[in-house]
């Protein structure tokens, strides 16, 4: 189903006119036009048939159009992996202060983690005439062909933290790697040399790079690097309980934690202490994002700070300044922001 899905959607890179669509139909484009907008001088059954052609031509219908003749929209698509996740929800407000100011809305979809969500999110958004499409992909996700449409057409594509490395498409992110590498080395540095490292799927650039960091810490190290130290799982909570069970079965001992987001690593200090561990006594942890939840548990978390909102408003501004001609997006590539290894309790005793 997803093939047939990216297949259709990938045949829309010729930009179809009304005019494509009344030569195919052989009627008027007066007919097309006010068929497409359920005028009431057109019969339904040629309502029904031009929308069924222009749907299957990839016609881009706007309803919000200002300017119908441009097919201007003024909107802009997102589409994250998780609404529920506070980093994305600071970058969507990130992106939203700059885009609004500048009389622009947004469109915000999610993927919840699926491809074929997804392909169907890019699809309603290319419908429904966005200017422009923000993208952070779904763990599932594999290939770009439901947003080749958008490529071709010329459409500004901007990928942010979960990101592909496509040409003429710029990419907004942190250096994972080296992330990833600092979160390592701090917990090497305050003793620990068996550490486990909880990540996400590992198909995505965020999780890959800072498992690359992890083992690039160890290395410099001279600790040799044990796959039954790496936990690749989906980062909901529900993972917790397996994350204690790998602790408490290894040999040596696990004396660190390094996980690949806030949330879970805080449910593991909590059931680390109900199970008797002491934070940082016996074990270490740090996350990566610096989300809220970090300074309320206790001991506080060391984390990786992830400027999402400072990342939100580069995207918009980038988008924005793209769409009023002073930036061309396509010579962009890809934009690097600075991230903060933030030393709290969860890895060293404070004074």
């Amino acid at each position: 189903m997803l093939r047939n899905i990216v297949k259709e959607f990938g045949s829309m890179a010729h930009k179809v006119t009304i005019y494509d669509l009344a030569k195919r139909l052989k009627v008027s484009p007066a007919t097309v036009s006010r068929s497409l907008n359920d005028h009431p001088s057109i019969s339904k059954k040629t309502k029904d048939k031009v929308n069924a052609v222009a749907r299957s031509s990839g016609y881009r219908t706007n309803k919000f159009a200002a300017n119908l003749s441009k097919q201007k929209s003024n909107t802009i698509g997102v589409i994250v992996p998780k609404l529920s996740s506070h980093f994305m929800s600071t970058v969507i407000s990130g992106i939203e202060q700059v885009v609004n100011t500048m009389g622009y809305n947004l469109i915000i979809s999610q993927s919840l983690e699926s491809a074929e969500k997804e392909v169907l999110n890019a699809k309603t958004l290319y419908d429904s005439g966005v200017d422009a499409l923000m993208v952070s992909l779904a763990n599932e996700t594999e290939n770009y062909g439901h947003l080749t449409a958008f490529i071709d057409r010329k459409i500004p594509l901007l990928f942010f933290d979960r990101v592909f490395d496509i040409p003429n498409c710029p990419t907004l992110l942190i250096d994972n790697e080296v992330a990833g590498y600092e979160a390592t080395e701090h917990l090497i540095q305050q003793g620990c040399r068996n550490i486990l490292h909880i990540t996400g799927g590992l198909r995505r650039n965020v999780y890959s790079q800072r498992f690359e960091g992890y083992k690039r810490a160890l290395k410099t190290h001279g600790i040799l690097f044990d796959f039954a130290n790496l936990v690749e799982v989906n980062l909901e909570l529900d993972v917790v309980p397996d994350v204690m069970a790998r602790i408490r079965s290894s040999i040596p001992q696990i004396d660190g934690l390094f996980v690949a987001n806030d949330s879970v690593a805080v449910h593991c200090i909590k059931e680390l202490k109900n199970a008797g561990y002491q934070v940082p006594g016996d074990i270490k942890v740090i996350g990566f994002n610096n989300d809220p939840v970090s300074e309320v548990v206790s001991p506080n978390l060391s984390t990786i700070d992830y400027p999402g909102h400072q990342m939100g408003i580069l995207a918009g501004q980038s988008i924005m300044a793209h769409l009023e001609g002073t930036l061309n997006l396509e010579s962009a590539n890809k934009i690097t922001l600075r991230h903060q290894l933030i030393i709290r309790e969860s890895t060293q005793i404070m004074d």
